[in-house]
């Protein structure tokens, strides 16, 4: 499997360490950048580059996804979820990384690389590579949801028990 890797300055070491470890576990890393520290480089330049490459391979049936790492990984995962065909998670818990998969279908996921130790993250990283989308109905009608919302700007219908109820009476 390829797996996308994009991240700031705060996210620098942990994307070197995560290209690594993802070698030596047969997965095949696309580093998007940077490649050299710059405390005033600005994510969005790689993390849209690497959301935007396993968004384009899966368009085309390949087996990728993606990893988008910063300080904090909430703007890597805002960054990442601006590009089309992206559903990215931000992960926190080996939990938090296997249900962004299991209930979310999540192609890209997020990690803080300020917020945990390096061992905790590359487990986030490695539960969200090896877990599969459970594909429940459930879930598969969430994401038709937002997708049918991205490309319409429609919100879904409101279910019968909101009928009548909240700001859209």
């Amino acid at each position: 499997m390829r797996v996308h890797l994009g991240s700031d300055h705060a996210g620098l070491d942990l994307k070197d360490h995560l290209t690594r470890w993802l070698t030596e576990h047969g997965y095949e890393p696309v580093d998007h950048g940077p490649f050299v520290y710059d405390a005033l480089d600005d994510y969005p330049v790689f993390c849209l580059r690497a959301a935007a490459a396993v968004a384009a391979e899966q368009a085309e049936g390949q087996d990728s996804l993606g990893v988008v790492i910063g300080g904090s990984g909430n703007g890597e995962q805002i960054a990442a979820n601006k590009v089309d065909g992206i559903r990215c998670a931000l992960a926190w818990s080996e939990e938090t990384a296997a249900l962004g998969r299991q209930h979310n279908d999540a192609n890209v996921v997020s990690v803080g690389g300020r917020m945990h130790s390096l061992e905790d993250m590359t487990r986030f990283v490695e539960v969200f590579l090896t877990t599969d989308f459970s594909g429940d109905e459930r879930h598969v009608r969430r994401i038709g949801q937002l997708a049918s919302y991205e490309t319409t700007d429609e919100l879904p219908p409101l279910p019968d028990s909101a009928v009548g109820r909240g700001p859209d009476a």
